[in-house]
């Protein structure tokens, strides 16, 4: 079974009951991640009086943003809604990188290797590929073989390129988003909250474990994969935090720059979507696990890596990249997936709270998306 997501129709509902706040409201964002901290830089340039609230800080080691490195890509099948989002996001990151003189968007391209004629993951996103202007080159076996000699090509049946995408600054970029709210006006607090008691239709307040409360006139809980286990009666059966595995190989001295210079690659074998990120800002080979793990407490779990999923990794990093088939493992990470039930996005507003709007479900692939999704929920708040 394929473990990229199978997402709904591009007609799905996002934030579709969602109302807006009156402008100049004080808000309070519970979480400072992708979704939290863009979410609260573009609430904060619409007018409202901001409270991010993060347990422990933008981008830290527990969290989904905390990672060295993110993919981005806008081939998402049949799904012309998260291309077009994909769009604008990479517009986005263009857009404040430059503003901010920090370079936090690396362009070395995508490249799909293609295990049969045809890939519906990838073939279902030409027509938006080429809607843009962001079309894909074919590579035939002989041309990849050609282009990327380091790559094994025996059981591919072709490969595509994207030249538009590449990878994000993840742990960088949150910590770059976070530093521009604050300097634009935010205020920021480093706190663990938890939902008070609901009454009349509203969240009344936020219990903090500095051992305070915070009242404001709305909440937007964008704290991934918290977020079910903070409203377990609402949530919990809506997001699964899975456990996910990354690793970076040192690559030969001899070779490392060749491994550096290669695109962005996804496996597309429709079963575990092994994707690496070689130059990944001079950290190693790195090679992520997208078969979604068991499931995983982010606050109390360790973080060793399991040694048959690195020994699965290690097989196929060796069949996949030949010279690589001796790589020391030089660093590992393991990051929480957020997963939807159906791998979409979620914005939607408590059930029992008008004051309270939820924000998750980044499902893996939520990283990227950040800042038009925040561009998107602050302007649906705000009714612009």
């Amino acid at each position: 079974m394929s473990t990229l997501p199978t997402f709904a129709p591009p007609a799905f509902s996002f934030g579709e009951h969602v109302s807006a706040w009156p402008r100049n409201s004080k808000v309070s964002v519970i979480g400072a991640g992708a979704f939290g901290g863009w979410s609260a830089l573009f609430l904060q340039r619409q007018g409202f009086q901001v409270t991010l609230i993060d347990a422990w800080g933008p981008g830290h080691s527990r969290s989904s943003s905390g990672d060295e490195t993110r993919v981005i890509r806008s081939t998402y099948g049949a799904n012309e809604f998260y291309f077009d989002l994909n769009v604008r996001s990479l517009t986005l990151w263009k857009d404040h990188q430059l503003a901010w003189q920090r370079p936090l968007f690396y362009n070395p391209g995508v490249l799909w290797f293609c295990y049969d004629e045809k890939t519906p993951v990838v073939d279902d996103s030409l027509p938006f590929a080429k809607k843009h202007g962001m079309e894909y080159e074919y590579l035939s076996i002989d041309l990849l073989r050609k282009r990327y000699p380091l790559v094994h090509t025996h059981d591919l049946h072709h490969a595509w390129f994207d030249p538009f995408g590449g990878y994000l600054k993840a742990r960088e970029g949150t910590q770059a988003v976070h530093e521009a709210f604050l300097k634009e006006g935010g205020s920021y607090l480093q706190t663990y909250a938890q939902p008070g008691n609901i009454s009349n239709g509203e969240l009344q307040s936020l219990r903090l474990s500095n051992g305070g409360q915070l009242t404001v006139d709305a909440y937007l809980f964008a704290c991934g994969s918290w977020l079910g286990k903070l409203f377990p009666e609402v949530m919990g059966s809506r997001i699964t935090a899975t456990r996910q595995e990354a690793y970076y190989f040192g690559t030969p001295h001899h070779q490392s720059h060749l491994f550096d210079q290669m695109p962005v690659w996804i496996d597309a074998d429709g079963k575990d979507y092994y994707y690496g990120i070689p130059g990944n800002a001079y950290r190693g080979f790195k090679l992520g696990v997208d078969e979604r793990g068991p499931v995983f407490d982010p606050t109390e779990e360790d973080r060793t890596p399991h040694p048959p999923v690195l020994d699965k990794a290690r097989k196929f990093i060796g069949h996949r990249f030949p010279s690589l088939r001796l790589a020391p493992l030089v660093e590992s990470r393991v990051c929480p997936y957020e997963n939807s039930v159906d791998g979409n996005f979620i914005f939607e507003r408590h059930p029992q709270a008008h004051n309270v709007v939820f924000l998750g479900g980044g499902s893996g692939h939520g990283f990227k998306h950040g800042p038009a999704l925040g561009e998107l929920v602050a302007s649906k708040l705000s009714g612009s």
